[in-house]
């Protein structure tokens, strides 16, 4: 079972909770409760080294938007739409990007400040375009000390 280590409340509204994970079992449980909670126009940036667990989150998101099919990092498509589901789900990987203005050429906009929630891998490609109040922004790191699954799951919003 996933553990909650702490929640801090920081200034203002921002919140940061702090998860630790076993396995990539707990990881996914730990995501499905955001998508369980997710509105419409939530994005949740999702940062960590290769093989860190952003998929496997985004795995358990996705369950927790009610959507049972496989979920796959969309590295060469750039964006995966699932629909159907409690939330249209548009599940982003920056990773071969160059900068904003990639992003910009396959009309973000339209996702990001539509009917859904976004998800997106390697957030840090295109950063400035992420200065909106409904920003989560998902730090997961391994520490090998812990054990190879071990992961600390750490998630901030303004939430101004």
């Amino acid at each position: 079972m996933a553990t909650r280590r702490s929640i801090i409340r920081l200034g203002g509204s921002m919140t940061t909770k702090r998860f630790e994970s076993r396995s990539a079992e707990e990881t996914a449980e730990i995501a499905q409760h955001f998508g369980k909670s997710a509105a419409p126009g939530d994005i949740f940036c999702l940062s960590g080294n290769l093989g860190a667990g952003k998929t496997v989150f985004a795995r358990g998101f996705a369950k927790g938007l009610g959507y049972e099919g496989a979920v796959t990092s969309p590295t060469f498509t750039i964006m995966n739409e699932y629909t159907g589901i409690r939330l249209p789900l548009y599940h982003f990987d920056l990773y071969r990007l160059e900068d904003a203005t990639d992003l910009e050429s396959i009309g973000y906009e339209d996702y990001f400040f539509a009917d859904g929630v976004s998800l997106v891998e390697w957030p840090e490609r295109a950063e400035e375009v992420f200065n909106s109040k409904n920003i989560y922004r998902v730090q997961i790191k391994t520490d090998l000390s812990q054990g190879e699954e071990f992961r600390e799951i750490t998630v901030e919003n303004s939430g101004d």
